[in-house]
């Protein structure tokens, strides 16, 4: 057999002439090579047989899903413990929130048993399942706790306001005249005009007088400073109260006094006795209202905290 050689890189064409022994070892190395590719078919058959793919794959799937596992408990036990957390910072704002509606409830004076704080509330209803697809998922629910403590937050800071308003307004009553200073006694004479019983004239009366026995104890009719404890011309014996709010009380011809200039006293506090001292016809107090200086009826304020 001639093969025949065609190249720019040869002046002339060249013969090649392939002889019987060359088509053998031609034939015996492809033989070879057959052979070596039907020995690795074989091979990878018996190494890859269905028993050992199992078991490898097996093994391998089972390692896999073992670190999944691992890896979905690690998650499972970081957002249980993000959660818990959070459950335990509720639970201490419902208790605040619990002692704050128990003390708001009495500030409004509502009953205990319309507002029990202590008790779950009651619930009821048909039950209606959710959908399988609408199920609540580990992170829905985190958000849904993440809102529900923001909302007790805003909650408890509202009501922290609203008990400080409330605890203001009854702190502003307790600063104003609202308990008679006398515990029984009747009017002698009113507040307004009449006639002086020392001149005969008619006159301007500052406050009303409780004819009362001498040494009858003399109360204070709301909490302030005592700011006048001393004798005065007209007022005998007279004490003085401030009250905050440019608002002043005045218990005058007591017998003896029970404070000093600088006292704090609360509502109902004793502060005197009552006597006959000063421009005084007998035993008797005479009690003034005076806001920024002008005289009120104190009728008025003790009538309006009555109501």
């Amino acid at each position: 057999m001639n093969i025949i050689l065609v190249s720019n890189r040869f002046a002339k064409a060249r013969s090649i002439t392939l002889t019987g022994t060359h088509l053998a070892v031609v034939a015996v190395l492809a033989m070879g090579l057959f052979l070596a590719a039907v020995l690795t078919v074989q091979y990878a058959i018996v190494r890859f047989q269905p028993g050992a793919v199992s078991n490898e794959l097996r093994a391998w799937l089972a390692s896999a899903q073992e670190a999944e596992q691992q890896k979905q408990q690690a998650y499972l036990r970081k957002s249980l413990d993000a959660m818990a957390m959070r459950l335990g910072q509720m639970q201490a704002q419902l208790q605040r929130l619990d002692g704050l509606g128990s003390r708001l409830a009495k500030l409004t004076g509502m009953k205990p048993q319309e507002f029990s704080f202590d008790q779950v509330p009651a619930q009821g209803g048909p039950y209606i399942p959710v959908a399988p697809q609408q199920d609540v998922s580990l992170e829905s629910m985190e958000q849904q706790m993440a809102g529900l403590s923001e909302l007790l937050r805003d909650r408890s800071d509202k009501l922290v306001a609203l008990e400080t308003l409330l605890q203001q307004d009854r702190l502003d009553k307790k600063m104003l005249p609202s308990v008679a200073p006398i515990t029984s006694a009747w009017y002698a004479s009113n507040f307004g005009w009449r006639i002086d019983p020392f001149t005969g004239h008619n006159a301007m009366h500052e406050g009303v007088d409780y004819m009362v026995p001498a040494g009858t104890p003399i109360f204070a009719s709301a909490g302030g400073v005592v700011v006048f404890a001393d004798t005065h011309p007209q007022y005998g014996n007279m004490v003085e109260i401030d009250h905050g709010n440019e608002v002043i009380t005045r218990y005058a011809h007591a017998s003896k006094l029970l404070v000093k200039v600088g006292d704090v006293v609360r509502r109902g506090h004793e502060i005197a006795k009552v006597g006959s001292t000063g421009r005084s016809t007998g035993n008797h107090l005479h009690f003034e209202v005076r806001y920024k200086g002008t005289a009120q009826n104190p009728v008025r304020f003790l009538q309006k905290a009555a109501s």
